[in-house]
């Protein structure tokens, strides 16, 4: 089953000709920071070339042919679900939204320490890199 994995470019660190901690870090700030330079090149781009799409402009590669794709996204407004579906239908499918909530709390219109106080909060790790010459 193994010989169906990827090959990894660097070796387990349980090796001795392993590369060190630092090293991975190395690479993997360099890989991340190239990563991020191409993703924000790619949007800037992407926002040029669909400006152009929508304004009747055609473009095409010898690959690729650029179209704009519309996407749609199914809501139901609240007020009518729990019209036709009752109180308990519309609690069971609702969903805070943080961002709201801070922001009736912020305006008085939420008392935000009980707020605060019914807050979960969930803990993710991410690996995260703190420049050294800040």
């Amino acid at each position: 089953m193994d010989a169906m994995l990827p090959a990894r470019p660097y070796p387990d660190t349980m090796t001795d000709d392993a590369p060190g901690l630092s090293d991975l870090l190395e690479r993997y700030a360099t890989l991340r920071d190239t990563i991020q330079g191409l993703e924000a090149e790619r949007d800037e781009l992407g926002a040029r070339i669909k400006a152009a799409l929508g304004s009747g402009e055609h473009a095409e590669t010898d690959l690729y042919r650029a179209a704009l794709k519309v996407s749609r996204r199914v809501e139901y407004p609240l007020d009518r679900f729990r019209e036709v579906f009752g109180d308990a239908a519309a609690l069971e499918v609702a969903a805070i939204d943080r961002k709201k909530a801070d922001a009736l709390a912020q305006a008085g219109d939420l008392d935000a320490e009980r707020l605060r106080d019914l807050a979960v909060v969930k803990e993710t790790q991410a690996l995260v890199l703190q420049s050294k010459t800040r």
